[in-house]
């Protein structure tokens, strides 16, 4: 089973591959996923040792905003399924 952070991650790798190193503008969450974003944070990290606010993915703004599917938006605005 993929995790949201291991999807978030080959989102953001691919986008690396395809622009040169670029970093997209942003992922966008629900507030549900957010949480699962969160829960899946904990599994893989030593606590304190990452901050769990979410408000970045690798270097990357995370916004949380209503009815939203998940995705990641590209450095052209173009936006990408996160699943």
């Amino acid at each position: 089973m993929t995790t949201l952070y291991l999807q978030m991650t080959e989102k953001l790798s691919a986008h690396w591959r395809e622009n040169n190193n670029a970093y997209p503008r942003k992922f966008v969450l629900s507030p549900a996923l957010r949480d699962q974003y969160l829960r899946d944070l904990s599994l893989i990290t030593i606590p304190g040792e990452r901050d769990m606010s979410a408000t970045k993915h690798m270097g990357v703004p995370i916004e949380i905003a209503e009815n939203t599917p998940g995705v990641m938006v590209a450095t052209d605005g173009t936006e990408v399924a996160l699943q």
